[in-house]
């Protein structure tokens, strides 16, 4: 038997005991402070728990109506390609995708087209018109507008933008709603 093993043992011995003595020589230098109580519980929360802060409020989006006036179908119908075309389509009678066809949608009630799977938050609504104030509230931030929606975008935060994809969604219409 070759001295190979041996070799190789004495090689690992030596590098733990190394290794062990980095440690002991560290912590006598460095001289660590236990904690009084464990940084993280893993187990029940604890009784003194304190009251959970309020969460901030939603910040209050301005009316949509003001800026409608001066909002560009054009402008809206780019945006509505670039942000909404991989889900929805707008053309009359158009298939529904992930999400559903948007033709016709202002002034329509929420909930309405025929052989979508709307999420429960939306059907809950079923009542309700998508009106310039709540289509306006749920472009901004749909999961803040319908908690619960299924839709994973997060939303369009400036007012103009989404006043001209609100202006465009109008436009997809044969007989459009009237403007507030």
């Amino acid at each position: 038997m070759s001295l190979e093993f041996n070799k190789i043992a004495a090689s690992i011995l030596t590098a733990g005991i190394a290794f062990m003595g980095a440690g002991i020589f560290a912590e006598v230098l460095i001289h660590p402070k236990k904690l009084s109580q464990p940084a993280i519980s893993l187990g029940a929360a604890p009784q003194q728990a304190a009251a959970p802060a309020a969460a901030p409020a939603a910040p209050a989006l301005e009316p949509i109506a003001p800026l409608l006036a001066n909002a560009s179908v054009d402008n809206g119908r780019q945006l509505a390609q670039r942000l909404c075309a991989s889900c929805h389509s707008f053309n009359e009678g158009g298939r529904n995708a992930v999400g559903p066809n948007l033709w016709n949608i202002v002034g329509k009630r929420h909930a309405q087209v025929e052989g979508f799977n709307y999420s429960a938050a939306n059907r809950a609504l079923a009542d309700k018109p998508w009106d310039y104030e709540a289509l306006n509230a749920f472009i901004a931030a749909p999961a803040r507008a319908m908690p619960g929606t299924r839709m994973a975008f997060a939303g369009v935060a400036s007012p103009q933008q989404r006043a001209d994809i609100i202006m465009f969604l109008r436009s997809n219409s044969a007989n459009p709603a009237p403007l507030p």
